[in-house]
């Protein structure tokens, strides 16, 4: 999106950093960025009211194109059990047919329904580079480049994470069949990250790029240490202790669990997002809280999977900081991902309201964490209706009987715990009104190419 104007929006009620507050006026420049916040202010003439507002947050970890793949998954295998491992092969037998044209609509659809969810924007871990049976494309960076014009197409904010995935165990062995499409040596990643960093320099000043070694059973030391160095101001992303069978391969090959290892070879601070970190000892969820890096969850894909339960409670203890994401995109839902998160603990500890805090209900606690998490794992700029700030906002549909006869932190419990997304009528990614009526502007024809685009790929799984 170009040509920006400055808009001024008014609140009746609207969530601040100080908590909530009523008549707020707020005033988003043409550069995206919220210039004023004034509480207890009348709405001035020819201002664009909205009953309700609050900051929106950011995805922090999308496989966009796992998104056709949605409910198509629910059958068992083959084998006894069904699981993490028996889904990733369907899952690379679905990507054989897979186009550059497939990734840009699928992904498109992807971030417009993110949008129309409350998200304002997202952190896309790309592991998908070649074509199939592994050959480069002539522009290495060709599938980065489809999610950079998806983003350009949605108005959604976008930090693009290119992945670096060399081998298929800690044992060094060669990439299987299904993951050839994703290997690249440290040389060949650097010009894919060229590549992405070179396409991302098309989109508005909000969007921007990282690095994701995506695991420890696909980097080493040493590669892990040298795409930490790649971009050392920007953000770090991978995939860690998902499973047990993962957790066991990495202490057999190493004598320690993987985020044990990696807080004692890396230097993990605040600038790294762990993803998943499932299965921790106590000892590493003390740990983790304490690096200042953020833990990625995802508990409706964790749930789907079959992952197991986070540690949140005493994550939140120690002062963890965490946010959420859509990983495999099975289904997209900010409201889902924060109360699957809280009813997780509920059943694991056999309690109530468990992220509720002596002033905050459990679901502001969830929202205000997730802003904060999400923001920073992405590098974004935004998480608080604060002069500043990236204009990353949502509003909220007074009128939906979920919401009536409710102030304060009863709104966001009712929007997580009562409602879900199709509460939110308006989104705004910084400053760019994306969503109006609940619905995304290009919604009709990026949702046609996404039909095409299944219409393709469905004999494959």
């Amino acid at each position: 999106m170009t040509g920006q104007k400055t808009t001024t929006l008014h609140a009746g009620t609207a969530l601040l950093p100080s908590g909530w507050a009523d008549d707020v006026l707020i005033r988003i420049g043409a550069d995206g960025r919220i210039k004023e916040v004034r509480a207890n202010t009348p709405p001035p003439a020819d201002t664009e009211t909205r009953a309700i507002i609050l900051p929106a947050l950011t995805n922090l970890h999308s496989h966009g194109f796992q998104r056709a793949m949605a409910g198509l998954t629910e059958r068992r295998g083959a084998g006894p059990a069904d699981s993490f491992w028996t889904w990733r092969e369907t899952m690379y037998r679905f990507l054989d047919r897979m186009t550059p044209e497939h990734v840009g609509a699928i992904t498109a659809f992807a971030q417009m329904e993110m949008l129309e969810a409350g998200y304002a924007a997202s952190a896309e871990f790309h592991y998908l580079h070649h074509q199939p049976g592994g050959k480069p494309y002539d522009t290495p960076a060709e599938l980065s480049a489809r999610i950079v014009a998806a983003a350009a197409e949605t108005g959604a904010g976008l930090t693009l994470l290119p992945v670096l995935y060399c081998y298929g165990g800690l044992d060094k062995r060669p990439l299987g069949a299904g993951q050839l499409r994703f290997g690249n040596d440290p040389e060949g990643f650097g010009r894919v990250l060229e590549g992405a960093e070179q396409a991302a320099r098309t989109l508005p000043a909000d969007c921007l790029t990282g690095v994701a070694p995506h695991s420890l059973r696909a980097v080493d030391a040493d590669m892990l240490a040298e795409v930490a160095r790649l971009r050392p101001d920007r953000p770090i992303h991978m995939h860690i202790a998902e499973q047990p069978a993962e957790v066991e391969e990495v202490r057999a090959a190493t004598g320690a669990r993987p985020v044990e290892w990696l807080l004692s070879n890396a230097d993990v601070t605040g600038r790294w997002c762990l993803i998943h970190c499932t299965h921790m000892s106590p000892g590493e969820t003390r740990a983790l809280a304490g690096s200042g890096a953020v833990a990625g969850l995802c508990p409706i894909t964790e749930s789907n999977l079959g992952d197991g339960i986070f540690d949140g409670m005493r994550f939140a203890r120690h002062g963890g900081v965490f946010g959420v994401g859509s990983d495999s995109n099975i289904r997209i839902s900010l409201a889902g991902e924060l109360r699957t998160l809280e009813y997780s603990q509920r059943l694991k500890h056999t309690g109530r309201a468990m992220y509720a805090d002596a002033d905050r209900s459990a679901g502001r606690v969830l929202y205000e964490a997730a802003l904060q998490g999400g923001a920073q794992a992405a590098g974004r700029d935004s998480g608080a209706i604060s002069v500043g700030k990236w204009a990353d906002l949502i509003a909220l549909d007074a009128g939906s009987v979920h919401l009536a006869h409710r102030r304060g932190d009863r709104l966001l419990d009712s929007l997580i715990f009562a409602g879900g997304g199709r509460m939110v009528t308006d989104t705004w990614a910084a400053g760019r009104h994306v969503v109006s009526d609940g619905r995304h502007r290009g919604r009709a024809r990026i949702a046609s190419a996404y039909r095409r685009a299944l219409g393709c790929l469905l004999a494959a799984v």
